[in-house]
């Protein structure tokens, strides 16, 4: 067991102890750490990140960027945005994924609309609700 923190500028989203975390980084990809993992900083992708408990059961939450840390017994998840799956409110994510279509399909290279559409499509898949 370890502590884990997930923490924003807005929020501190969880604190507590976890057997693993798993979290998908820029440059490592997904990489899952337990106790007695080295020392670690990774920059963190748009992606989910895992907190699976003593017993079995997992937190999820949409991380939007940031960086892992791993320290001693210690992992820290500081993102810019990290969202629990309950906190995530489904028909936002699904209006702000129509828009992104929208503007993407107006202008394919919008690099905005497409960051847009990778963040409400990680809330959709957080929540276990289809894209489509």
């Amino acid at each position: 067991m370890f502590t884990v923190e997930v923490v924003s500028p807005e929020a501190v989203s969880y604190t507590g102890e976890a057997e693993m975390v798993i979290a998908r980084t820029i440059d490592e990809g997904d990489i899952a750490f337990q106790a007695g993992h080295v020392p670690f900083i990774g920059a963190l992708a748009v992606w989910s990140v895992e907190v699976i408990k003593e017993d079995g059961s997992r937190d999820v939450f949409a991380v939007h960027r940031g960086f892992v840390q791993v320290s001693g017994e210690e992992v820290t998840i500081l993102s810019d945005v990290s969202e629990a799956a309950d906190q995530i409110d489904v028909g936002r994510a699904k209006a702000s994924l129509e828009s992104a279509d929208a503007a993407l399909a107006a202008d394919g290279d919008d690099a905005e609309a497409a960051a847009a559409k990778a963040r409400a499509e990680l809330r959709l898949a957080v929540v276990g609700v289809s894209a489509e």
